[in-house]
This record gives structure tokens, sequence and C-alpha cells, in this order.
């Protein structure tokens, strides 16, 4: 027997221009494993649409007028069972960044970003996988280096993880050095299964919405280099 066609990925595009937004919608159209379910031009319409077209991510600008793209991320990852949400804009700063991330965005890539890495980011993204632009992983790695609040960032961070055991706290580093789970897994002896059991454990215990939020907090606390001192 043919196994059944697994069903598509089902995004919402939201941004205030309308000429990107059916640029956006032409470029995922294309892909035959993914469904474009609503376009926005306002935050103020996403939760409407999330209700009605169920979509599994949602693409979104930051700037718009009324309901900004990362208020609108904020209140809608703050909802149960939601979409994730890459944040697509062409700003980069560092502001924008860590709020996005902070809010619970699985992904920052820029506008200019070539088409199908952007259709690429859908998928990943949709498979429980972060995205990021590598503009964006530098600032990342500058924020966590940097001397401006890292003492108070690192003494925050590493009380927070002093919530998990030795192996979550392991999985938690492991998550921050970015692997995936078959990766993980490979590296610490343990199956794909209990992996995710590990990162769902850690996410509940430091009340955390994804993966990208675990990897913000282990480089806050300055485990990687922890790691790297050890190896």
């Amino acid at each position: 027997m043919t196994a059944p066609a697994a069903s598509p990925i089902r995004v919402l595009i939201v941004d205030d221009d309308p000429l990107l937004r059916a640029g956006l919608r032409m470029m995922l159209g294309g892909a035959p494993d993914l469904e474009v379910v609503g376009e926005a031009g306002d935050g103020t319409e996403v939760p409407g649409l999330v209700d009605t077209g169920h979509p599994d991510v949602v693409l979104m600008d930051i700037r718009m007028p009324a309901v900004d793209g990362l208020s609108a991320t904020e209140a809608l990852r703050a909802r149960e069972s939601a979409p994730e949400v890459v944040v697509l804009t062409t700003f980069d700063a560092d502001e924008h960044v860590l709020r996005a991330l902070g809010a619970g965005a699985a992904g920052f890539v820029l506008k200019d970003t070539p088409p199908a890495e952007i259709v690429d980011a859908v998928r990943r993204v949709a498979r429980g996988s972060p995205v990021l632009s590598p503009s964006v992983i530098r600032r990342l790695i500058d924020r966590a280096t940097g001397a401006g609040g890292r003492d108070r960032r690192r003494e925050r961070a590493r009380e927070r993880l002093g919530a998990l055991n030795g192996r979550e706290r392991d999985v938690a580093v492991a998550v921050g050095e970015g692997g995936s789970n078959a990766e993980i897994g490979a590296s610490l002896h343990l199956s794909v299964p209990t992996v995710k059991t590990h990162v769902s454990r850690i996410l509940a215990k430091l009340q955390l919405n994804n993966r990208v939020q675990i990897a913000l907090l282990v480089h806050d606390a300055g485990l990687l280099e922890d790691a790297e001192s050890d190896a």
C-alpha cells in the first residue's frame, strides 16, 4: 500500500507591504509541502487568522502600523498550542533580535535572505529546529561575550538552570551548541525519544517556549565556555 501523503505545512504571512506578501505567497505556494492559509497586514489581525487558519508557522514582520510584529509574537506565543513564529525583517538590531527570541520566536530571518533559504527556514521551524541568520548568530555571540551586564546575566541564568538535574543540564548545553536531537543523542548516548523527553522537561521546568530560549539561557550562563574549557 502507498503511504498517505503528509499534510502540508500551513503558513500565515504577516507583513504590512502587500507586494511583499504577494511575493512570499508565490514563493511559498511553489513548494508542494507548504500551504499559505492567510495573510495579514497588521498584528491586530493575527489572533483571528490563527483561529481560523490554524497555521503551523507564522512569518512575522517587525514594523507594522498598529500592533508591531514583536508585540504580536509575544501575544501569540503566550497562547496554548501556539504556532511557531519566524520573524522576517530588514532589521537585525540587537533589541529586535533579543526581544523576538525572548518572546518565543523560533527563527529570525532577514528579508534579503535567498527565497530557497526562507522556504527551508519554514520547513525547519515546523520540524522544531530554530533558524537564525548568520548575522543574528554573531550578535548573540557578541552579547554572550560582551562586558555590559554579563555578570548579572550569568548569575541569573545559572540560578534558573539550577532547577535542572545533571542529565537535563547536559542536554541543555548540547541544545545551546546547536545540536539536533539525533546529534545530541549520539554525543550523550541517548535515544532520540529520550532526548525529546529531556528537552520537553527542560522547557517545562524553566517555563520556556522553545529550544532557542534554552540556547539563550545557556549562552548567558556561560556554560558553553565551561564546556570548551573542560574539553
